[in-house]
């Protein structure tokens, strides 16, 4: 008799590992398009409005900073931590970020498309409106924080952990999914691109409340026996 093939073990995100030096105080001013920011702490800055497009930070950590239009388009962010930063409209269009933390942030309207994450950890606070259409997000937990209308469309997600978070009014339209855990999401609301979800795992508890937008999409009618 044949053995039956054992099911492959799905592998978990790797998260970020974070050391960071001994940090200068950044006094420089403002953001410049094409900086170099190593080994420096932006702490309670005002940096609305600025032009950081292109910029690299290494080693940094930016804490209790204002980022509300920010130009951080095609920006990397490398072994960086972010802590409660807040703002709308942050660009961030076609940036980097690889092992990075970021903590307890508000922020509304993110234009992050094209974007590509890796190892990267996003715990607590509440994002609005984050677009990620396009992007390619490997290795990445988002953890205790509230998503609202999160926009995945046309985005590739590898290895992508949702803890103990909202996730709501989600759009997953023509993303590509592999090993996605939405087993943790304590809300789980779908609006598009359910038919989307091949390469992720949800609960029975989950399926039961996507059942309704599932029958929508495929086309099944539900109706009471007479």
């Amino acid at each position: 008799m044949a053995r039956k093939a054992r099911p492959t073990a799905r592998r978990t995100a790797t998260r970020p590992t974070i050391h960071l030096p001994e940090l200068e105080p950044y006094g420089g001013g403002g953001l410049e398009p094409e900086g170099d920011y190593d080994g420096l702490e932006f702490a309670g800055l005002e940096l609305d409005g600025q032009d950081g497009t292109g910029a690299r930070f290494l080693d940094c950590r930016l804490a209790d900073c204002a980022l509300a239009e920010t130009h951080l388009r095609s920006a990397r962010f490398t072994d960086c931590v972010l802590e409660r930063v807040r703002g709308v409209g942050t660009d961030l269009a076609g940036a980097g970020l690889r092992d990075v933390e970021l903590i307890e942030a508000r922020l509304g309207g993110i234009q992050a498309h094209g974007a590509v994450l890796e190892r990267v950890l996003v715990r607590g606070g509440k994002i609005d409106y984050l677009n990620l259409r396009g992007a390619r997000l490997t290795d990445v937990v988002f953890e205790g924080v509230v998503l609202a209308e999160p926009d995945f469309g046309g985005a590739e997600l590898e290895r992508v952990e949702f803890r103990d978070c909202v996730l709501r009014g989600a759009d997953f339209s023509g993303a590509r999914l592999a090993e996605v855990d939405l087993r943790g999401a304590v809300e789980l609301d779908v609006v598009r691109g359910l038919d989307r979800l091949s390469g992720a795992v949800i609960s029975p508890p989950q399926l039961l409340d996507l059942a309704p937008a599932l029958a929508a999409e495929l086309g099944i009618r539900v109706e009471p026996t007479s």
